[in-house]
């Protein structure tokens, strides 16, 4: 398994600002985490998608690709970390 970061710098209020993704050998995604500046968190993995997270149809792009263009920054992270983040997502919940 690999695990990426991609944080994306924008001005809109409802779109997530950075997210976590488990990718397997081939490249897809298998889990992913994302946050939102007011704290909020979700996730995604082959048995749980909902209309605001769900995994990559295709295969994750190079993180130069990413990186690229100039609202991204993408980079390699951890098993440690990714796992925190996951924990965390799983237990934060939107009650509105």
């Amino acid at each position: 398994m690999k695990y990426v970061k991609v944080a994306w710098n924008h001005d809109f209020v409802d779109e997530p600002v950075l997210y976590l993704s488990e990718l397997g050998d081939d490249g897809y995604e298998t889990r992913r985490v994302q946050f939102y500046r007011d704290g909020r968190a979700e996730w995604a993995d082959r048995d749980h998608e909902a209309t605001t997270v769900g995994l990559s149809e295709i295969p994750f792009p190079a993180l130069e690709e990413i990186s690229s263009r100039p609202e991204f920054d993408a980079g390699p992270i951890g098993a440690e970390e990714f796992e925190l983040a996951w924990d965390r997502s799983r237990s934060v919940r939107d009650d509105s």
